[in-house]
């Protein structure tokens, strides 16, 4: 039986965004509309959304021994995660993330890692009973692979891949993914093709799911291709939302949902995730059901290959 369990083995940023009316050239300036600081980082903004969408979760991370770091951790813990394997680390600030974010909502993002390139393998063995004991362990690549691949080692329950910032995944490292997380640039980084269709056809993982923004998703799924659409909305900000995507399709595995069920719900809460500023945000119940209602049918993209 599940225990909706999720652990984020991952990083945790401090965001600084500012609104702009386009994204500068190089060596332009450009004057923002405005500008917010909250909390970020893929793994945070992922253990974030899956305890808002039911999941109890715990975040294995590090921050550094700077207010920031004591922010970050505040954060987590006021958004109902588990901060309890956060360590601090001395000799690293905590990581930032210089996002800019123009008109049409579509971002651009530089950060540095800071105390989340600490989060090396013995973070994992320091806390390996916390990941054992969870239905879904979820990783993203701002912290070491050799981290991801020690946490994948580790997982009992399922584990999800976000390959983001995507790089080269080590071998045995492919074989270990049931769950792999991408958008079209991550997938054409790591297999050579930015085609959706062609999912079913890439070996190790158990299944791949590709976000397409505001098309939706794509997913294999028992050797067939599958699109789930997304619900019209109004971008104000882009940023977190494939991290909104990843936590809450974490945290309806965890419950024992199907993955088909799963990746709809993940879709609702990506596009939600747009609709407000901030890598966090996330609307209401009762608009994240509206969306819903507003979703169209899952599609057959490619059937299943005859046996």
């Amino acid at each position: 039986m599940s225990s909706n369990r999720v652990v984020v083995v991952g990083s945790i940023n401090r965001d600084l965004t500012v609104f702009t009316p386009r994204h500068p050239s190089p060596g332009e300036t450009v004057l923002g509309t405005g500008h917010l600081a909250g909390p970020g980082g893929k793994g945070a903004n992922q253990a974030v959304a899956a305890a808002r969408f039911g999941a109890t979760v715990t975040m294995v991370g590090k921050v550094g021994d700077d207010p920031e770091g004591a922010a970050m951790r505040e954060s987590l813990a006021g958004s109902g995660v588990d901060d309890s394997a956060v360590t601090t680390d001395p000799d690293n600030p905590t990581g930032l993330a210089v996002i800019t974010v123009d008109s049409s909502g579509e971002n651009s993002i530089v950060v540095s890692p800071g105390a989340n390139l600490a989060v090396d393998p013995s973070s994992v063995d320091t806390h390996r009973a916390v990941i054992e004991d969870a239905d879904v362990v979820l990783c993203q690549l701002e912290i070491p692979v050799e981290t991801v691949l020690a946490a994948t080692l580790a997982t009992r329950g399922t584990f999800v891949l976000n390959a983001a910032p995507a790089r080269e995944l080590p071998s045995g490292l492919w074989e270990q993914i049931d769950v792999l997380v991408v958008n079209t640039s991550e997938l054409e980084i790591l297999t050579g093709s930015s085609d959706p269709l062609r999912i079913a056809g890439i070996k190790g993982p158990k299944a791949v799911v590709v976000t397409v923004g505001a098309e939706g998703a794509y997913y294999s799924h028992d050797g067939a291709v599958y699109r789930c659409p997304a619900p019209e909305v109004d971008a104000v900000d882009t940023t977190g939302a494939g991290d909104a995507f990843c936590g809450a399709l974490a945290a309806r595995l965890a419950s024992g949902a199907r993955l088909p069920d799963a990746i709809r719900d993940a879709v609702i809460a990506g596009s939600g995730a747009v609709t407000g500023k901030g890598a966090q945000f996330m609307p209401d119940a009762a608009t994240l059901a509206a969306l819903a209602g507003r979703m169209g049918p899952v599609e057959t993209a490619v059937p299943p290959a005859p046996v």
